[in-house]
């Protein structure tokens, strides 16, 4: 009777992970950054001492859950020396038919958003893409682009923070998918 147990175990586990495997996953892809590579200056931020170019990269998603109803944009650097990382971009209730953003879309009055779309303010205090800028002889950053795939609209306050911004993105997330770009300036 064990032997039994453990084979229908084995058996609905085997179908449960084959049924996931066929399952739509939420993709990100870009023409501009890729995952474990060093951005180039057009992504470094224009200010603080950094002369960059400050245009957001262009940015692909595909397989959505059923269910989305709206899409989120983060780019978060974990490695920024402040305590708590730092925002350079969060971009939210993107509509679920756009599964795409172009080069420069998070540049403020661009009018390359999609309608509806709500840009909170970065941590330079900007609406929009704020790009890289690591303090010198800081070694390289990680900068996470990550699209996530939403169970709704959000509803949030006038000026609301990144972090509350973050609190209900992940309420509210139903897949997400990131690229880990680099950069650093010596």
């Amino acid at each position: 009777m064990r032997q039994f147990k453990t084979s229908v175990l084995v058996s609905l586990t085997s179908i449960f992970l084959t049924g996931a495997a066929y399952a739509d996953s939420l993709t990100l892809s870009s023409n501009d950054i890729a995952h474990g590579e060093f951005m180039s200056k057009a992504q470094e931020f224009k200010g603080f001492g950094c002369d960059g170019g400050n245009v957001s990269p262009q940015l692909s998603w595909s397989g959505a859950p059923e269910g989305t109803q709206a899409f989120a944009v983060f780019v978060y650097d974990p490695d920024a020396p402040t305590g708590s990382g730092w925002w350079h971009w969060q971009i939210v209730n993107i509509p679920a038919d756009v599964n795409s953003l172009p080069a420069g879309a998070g540049t403020p009055g661009s009018g390359s958003i999609p309608q509806g779309s709500i840009q909170i303010d970065n941590d330079y205090g900007t609406k929009g893409f704020g790009g890289a800028c690591t303090p010198k002889k800081n070694g390289a950053h990680r900068y996470q682009f990550t699209v996530h795939a939403l169970s709704q609209k959000l509803e949030l306050p006038e000026n609301a923070s990144g972090a509350l911004t973050g609190y209900m993105v992940n309420a509210h997330s139903l897949a997400s998918s990131t690229i880990q770009a680099l950069y650093k300036r010596d």
